[in-house]
């Protein structure tokens, strides 16, 4: 049958995949972004990913929801998270939660991963689990969409990234204007993930106190230092 992770090779070294099979990651979000970044950290390879979300799903997230389908109307999708993954790689190991992330559970939540990636859509759950990362050590990949737009930020303890581009009153992002297409999520996440591969690797050139913009209508990407 092969190697199942031998595309993963020269890009990662073996022992650089096999170390991917130790590493626990939180996912704050199994909604447009969260979805693909599930998928995505399931077939690298990551051990074990804990999916975190208190809502169901509904026909308005097909249009960009990489798991939902028509049959998965009403369901949990926390839940639907490990179902998919057990479908595609049964070597690794989902903990869904069937919760929003609030300040009573926050911190339990994060506590004792390795990494933190924000698939949220709203400001006040987006600071508070930011601020529940610092307090804890724990590195945070930022990633937001809407419409044609997107960004993407890795933030380490200190960084203090939220605080620099969101103004203190911001409730909601900007998606709700510009809505979202369904190809945005996907690029999104998969720099989030190549992001995240590189924080717990160690490598080197992380969008740490910077901010990558994306303009999918002007095909124009930008890195601000922050």
């Amino acid at each position: 049958m092969g190697n199942r992770y031998e595309r993963n090779m020269n890009m990662l070294s073996p022992e650089e995949n096999e170390k991917l099979k130790e590493f626990k990651v939180c996912v704050i979000g199994c909604g447009g972004l969260g979805g693909y970044v599930i998928e995505f950290l399931g077939r690298l390879g990551i051990g074990r990913i804990t999916a975190v979300d208190g809502d169901a799903f509904e026909i308005s997230n097909l249009n960009r929801q990489l798991l939902s389908t028509e049959t998965v109307m009403g369901k949990s999708k926390a839940f639907t998270a490990r179902e998919r993954m057990a479908a595609v790689n049964s070597e690794i190991q989902v903990y869904p939660i069937d919760e929003f992330v609030t300040e009573e559970n926050c911190d339990s939540i994060i506590k004792g991963h390795d990494l933190v990636i924000d698939a949220l859509d709203n400001m006040p759950a987006r600071k508070l689990l930011s601020q529940c990362c610092e307090n804890q050590g724990i590195p945070m990949i930022h990633g937001a969409i809407a419409g044609w737009y997107g960004q993407v930020s890795t933030i380490l303890p200190g960084d203090k990234t939220l605080e620099k581009i969101y103004p203190d009153d911001a409730t909601k992002g900007a998606e709700v204007e510009l809505g979202n297409p369904s190809f945005t999520p996907a690029l999104v996440a998969a720099i989030q993930v190549a992001e995240a591969v590189k924080v717990l690797l160690n490598k080197k050139e992380i969008l740490s106190k910077k901010l990558l913009a994306i303009d999918l209508l002007t095909q124009d990407y930008e890195v601000f230092n922050l």
